[in-house]
């Protein structure tokens, strides 16, 4: 039994000194002293860090391709009248959204401004709604399209009304034009514009401004939105708008104002470790592109790198939301030197506006706020704490009292 007691005993790792045999110094009581509020201050600050909210990104492949995007708009163009100015959004797999069906399906409204910037009205989504139909008196009545379209039979015997080739309002004639590939102007001299009041509409708010904000949805795909004169028009070469109203009015240009642009749901910062992310979701909010040389003749340009991005917070609440950074041009369409570098030279093309070119990342972003330390992390580093104190606070001890006795017994020898 005395055998086993002393093998047991053998393996103690904290063997312990009589008490009689101690020796108790001021120096170690100081020692002491000091590892307790060095403990007590790391053990504090351990506490502090367990209730800090940070947020920490994860970078994975986007596997929701098939999920819209939405799209926050806010633009002020101070130099172009709602009635001329025309919004499109077109990506990279043929889907087009005209500037009729993004202001009628998805919120978007056109607001009128004076010459100073002061709002006066919301426009309607088409301006062929603001005309006054005119009233048709002459039941055969069947207006002509100027040859824009083939009326050549309507002359014949027996054929009947609704087979005729007709331009009732001025919106047929316009029509028609388009399919044509002519432009129409103000409409002047053209019978049903001039009864509608087409002209006059057009001419009244020739010197406005015009701002439009709201929020539609885009594919999570490559495209452009842009903002260009004249109505949109398709045929077999492609995507056109008629700018022949714009080209003879000179004191038309693009000039901008952003108030504000981002993509997805507004973001939250709702922690310190949020706000030190410095998010890019609205990185061009406040830009202003006001030049004071002639910008009738040029477009403006920007291209756009989205990554999206979701949030997610502690309380549960998950915000689907992008990133973005950009890159501005200023490009000349008559050809010649770019404004800010005369080294860059552009050649002849394009059409007044402003575009705005998006590129999606295949790559998302995950931001997940998240304690600084988990409990067991924080367990953990109390007890590393204590015991680094504890140890260095024992060397430290035995390192002043030899220093202590060999000074004294100098001094007495």
């Amino acid at each position: 039994m005395l055998v086993k007691k002393s093998t047991l005993l053998s393996v103690d790792a904290f063997s312990r000194a009589e008490e009689d045999v101690r020796i108790r110094t001021r120096t170690g009581a100081f020692v002491t002293v000091g590892c307790f509020v060095v403990t007590a201050i790391l053990i504090l600050n351990e506490w502090f860090q367990f209730h800090t909210i940070v947020t920490r990104p994860t970078l994975v492949m986007d596997r929701e391709r098939n999920v819209k995007l939405e799209l926050n708009l806010d633009i002020t163009f101070p130099h172009i009248s709602c009635d001329i100015l025309n919004f499109d959004i077109i990506d990279d797999s043929g889907y087009l959204q005209y500037d009729d069906d993004i202001l009628a399906g998805n919120g978007f409204v056109k607001i009128r401004l004076d010459g100073s910037g002061k709002e006066l009205e919301t426009m309607d989504y088409r301006l062929k709604d603001q005309t006054a139909q005119y009233p048709i008196d002459d039941a055969n009545y069947c207006g002509s399209c100027y040859d824009a379209l083939d009326q050549s039979h309507n002359t014949d015997e027996g054929i009947k009304l609704e087979d005729r080739v007709c331009c009732q309002t001025c919106e047929d004639v316009r029509q028609a034009y388009m399919k044509k590939g002519w432009t129409i102007f103000d409409g002047k001299s053209i019978e049903q514009c001039d009864k509608e009041g087409f002209h006059e509409k057009i001419n009244k708010h020739i010197n406005e401004g015009c701002r439009v904000k709201g929020t539609t949805f885009l594919n999570r795909i490559g495209g452009n939105i842009h903002f260009v004169p004249g109505e949109a028009f398709q045929n077999v070469n492609g995507h056109y708008h008629d700018t022949q109203l714009y080209d003879i009015k000179t004191q038309l240009n693009f000039n901008h104002i952003i108030n504000h642009l981002s993509f997805g749901k507004p973001v939250q910062n709702k922690q310190e470790s949020l706000r030190s992310l410095k998010l890019e979701t609205n990185p061009l909010d406040g830009t202003q592109v006001l030049r004071r040389h002639d910008t009738h003749s040029r477009v403006f340009t920007y291209f756009a790198k989205i990554v999206p991005t979701r949030y997610e917070y502690m309380d549960g609440i998950v915000v689907e939301t992008a990133q973005f950074s950009t890159k501005f041009q200023e490009k000349p369409i008559n050809g010649g030197k770019a404004f800010d570098d005369p080294k860059i030279k552009f050649q002849r093309g394009g059409i007044p506006g402003l575009f705005i070119y998006l590129d999606m990342s295949p790559l998302k972003v995950i931001n997940r706020e998240q304690h600084a330390i988990s409990w067991s992390g924080f367990l953990l580093n109390c007890v590393t704490s204590i015991g680094g104190i504890l140890a260095v606070g024992t060397i430290l001890d035995k390192i002043l009292y030899k220093t202590q006795r060999t000074f004294f017994n100098g001094k007495k020898e």
